[in-house]
């Protein structure tokens, strides 16, 4: 049974207020900005979103985040974004930082069906002993700090325990895909889209070349279509360069 839909506005149609989404790409590379376009239309609002960054404040999930429909985020990275500081800082926005590594294996691990696992990033500092903030007052306090952590000892070594994440929904743009949901995607583009995609109960899949079954070669695959829901083909997508430099 073929999963393309007609457009990414059927595809994000039952995304609704609250839904928890994690969302693939690195800072602007491979992000499925088409889909997250169709998110704004749709207005869906109080939303969880997981991902490497929360975008630019004029793209990606950084046009979320401005129309303030983010209510919490986990990420790695916010460096790009001034309304994200506004937000966190002003007690508007949940903010879960956590290690790169670590965000990628617990998605990972979600995927996989994996509910913790225990790793040596974080061990010592407040990632597993607590105190981090995750929201503020608004008024120069913090209202909600993160949790201690499980530590135990593997082989002499202290380790933290961390929760494998999963997610209502998933969005990811892949270079190629085709009707049963096989995914490829295009160099750097791979970055966190394979892991956001096993991590969603529902992933939503933007292509920018619709592939009819058994055009991919099997060994070519990232993301097998068991993982994809629905597809959605996307072939006149804009891509922005997050900080373009020049050498003099």
């Amino acid at each position: 049974m073929s999963k393309v839909v007609g457009n990414a506005e059927e595809a994000v149609s039952d995304i609704v207020d609250g839904s928890s989404v994690t969302v693939g790409g690195f800072g602007l590379c491979g992000i499925p900005n088409v889909l997250i376009h169709a998110l704004y239309e749709r207005g869906s609002t109080n939303l969880e979103t997981v991902s490497n960054n929360c975008g630019v404040d004029d793209w990606g999930l950084g046009i979320l985040l401005a129309a303030k429909r983010i209510r919490r985020t986990t990420g790695s990275y916010v460096g790009e974004n001034k309304e994200f500081e506004r937000q966190f800082l002003s007690g508007e926005l949940e903010v879960e930082l956590v290690p790169q590594g670590t965000l990628a294996e617990r998605l990972r691990a979600g995927g996989a069906g994996i509910p913790g696992f225990y790793t040596p990033a974080g061990v010592g500092t407040q990632v597993a002993e607590g105190g981090l903030p995750w929201r503020y007052d608004g008024r120069g306090g913090i209202a909600l700090l993160s949790p201690a952590k499980e530590t135990r000892e593997f082989d002499g070594a202290p380790f933290v325990l961390e929760r494998g994440i999963r997610t209502d929904f998933a969005l990811v743009h892949a270079k190629y895909g085709d009707r049963d949901g096989n995914l490829t995607y295009e160099m750097s583009a791979q970055n966190f889209n394979p892991l956001c995609a096993a991590a969603g109960r529902v992933t939503i899949a933007e292509v920018e070349e619709l592939l009819e079954p058994g055009e991919i070669d099997p060994m070519h695959v990232h993301t097998p279509g068991i993982f994809v829901q629905r597809v959605v083909h996307t072939p006149d997508v804009v891509k922005r360069i997050e900080r373009r430099t020049v050498k003099s």
